[in-house]
């Protein structure tokens, strides 16, 4: 069950109090280049996309954020570092949301109130974002631990336990973020300031999950997840879902980000998948597919890549199920919305737990599409099924012997 937090408001979307996990991502273009930027934010929206944040590094950008606004249908957050005059431009140009560290800000808590007061007049929402990378430049007191042997007073060498002590960094570390945090929100609670949410990221998961965990037993206020530069598609993806996955499954997070060194609309169904997983959202396509193996006599990983490549922008929740052979490919099939269990050059349709017909392998991906569009809203079915239907095919037929040169083995004694 998730942990009940303050509601704040970002645009059209709420965060926190019992409100769905909203989806954000960020993007890579230039934010001063008006059309590239909406152009990926419109892609952003086609995958479902819910909050779109994008870098403001110089007045060049801020000033188009109004612009910008005027063409999208999703809040805008305006990430802001350094310069306090671009969060207050930023606003001025009608932004949901403004995201700052107060730690790096040039004049420290004055540029803070700034913004504060500025945010509270517009009654935008601001977050508050601590990463652990800025923490030791903010706290000159803290020093990493880097005893590894001691000598004690018989002659002989204590060796530290290293998984121990980066236990204990990490634990200092989580809290010197919490610490920091708490403090940025008090100063704006000084200001009868409390639209605000909280992220404590870090690029190394446990140290998140630490800081996350402990700021949420201190604090209600909506809490904003993501492990920083995760990474790259498959090592980002893996970090992401074990970090947020641990935290969303004890109930802490209000929105999250899965940040990949990829294009933008590729973190948003990771986010979904971590979502769906744990049965927060019903979002999108549920995708079952086998992983091949021996038995399977037709080329299932091609087949699935592509219906799952092109049920990409689908919003509507819907089960589909591609399996490769009759020892699970029947019952998993048979549990999806649409399913498809391959067998040697053909294969059986189920729809809604129902056989619906066998069609040969060249004929595959029309068949599980085509099904796939006859449940969904008109506009998601023509992204899935166009009007001539799917004349590609899908993979190619394969048999266990084809292609073996397998040695004769001697006959056993």
């Amino acid at each position: 069950m998730s942990k009940k937090t303050r509601q704040v408001r970002v645009g059209n979307v709420l965060v926190g109090g019992g409100a769905p996990v909203a989806v954000q991502s960020m993007t890579t273009t230039y934010t001063r280049d008006v059309k590239s930027t909406v152009a990926q934010i419109k892609r952003l929206e086609e995958v479902g996309c819910e909050i779109v944040r994008v870098a403001v590094p110089e007045m060049e950008d801020a000033v188009v954020l109004g612009e910008i606004k005027k063409q999208i249908s999703i809040p805008l957050v305006a990430d802001i570092h350094y310069n306090p005059n671009l969060a207050l431009e930023a606003i001025r140009q009608g932004i949901d949301k403004v995201r700052i560290n107060p730690g790096n800000l040039l004049n420290g808590r004055e540029s803070l109130e700034q913004i504060v007061r500025t945010a509270k007049e517009r009654d935008i929402a601001m977050r508050i974002g601590v990463n652990s990378g800025s923490i030791d430049a903010l706290d000159k007191q803290a020093q990493m631990q880097r005893i590894q042997v001691r000598l004690r007073e018989d002659g002989t060498l204590e060796r530290s336990d290293p998984a121990e002590a980066r236990r204990l960094e990490r634990e200092r570390l989580a809290e010197r973020m919490v610490t920091k945090a708490l403090e940025y929100i008090s100063w704006c609670e000084e200001l009868d300031y409390h639209n605000i949410i909280v992220s404590l990221k870090s690029s190394t998961v446990l140290t998140a999950v630490e800081a996350y965990r402990r700021f949420s037993e201190r604090s209600d206020y909506p809490i904003h997840l993501g492990i920083t530069e995760a990474g790259t598609l498959v090592t980002g993806a893996v970090k992401s879902s074990v970090g947020l996955g641990l935290l969303l499954a004890d109930g802490i997070g209000d929105t999250m980000r899965v940040s990949l060194s990829a294009e933008p609309e590729e973190e948003i169904p990771v986010a979904y998948e971590i979502l769906k997983s744990l049965e927060l959202r019903n979002r999108g396509v549920t995708f079952v597919s086998c992983p091949s193996c021996g038995r399977v006599e037709i080329d299932v990983i091609s087949v699935a890549n592509e219906v799952e490549k092109r049920l990409s922008k689908v919003q509507t929740p819907i089960h589909v199920a591609v399996m490769g052979c009759v020892v699970n490919g029947p019952g998993e099939s048979r549990d999806a919305d649409v399913g498809l269990a391959g067998g040697k050059g053909k294969g059986v349709i189920f729809r809604k737990g129902q056989v619906i017909k066998t069609v040969p392998e060249d004929q595959f991906l029309d068949a599980v599409l085509k099904e796939v569009a006859s449940l969904l809203p008109e506009g998601e079915a023509k992204l899935v099924y166009p009007e001539g239907g799917i004349k590609d095919v899908a993979g190619t037929h394969r048999t266990r012997d084809e292609g073996m040169n397998l040695p004769i083995l001697p006959a056993s004694r």
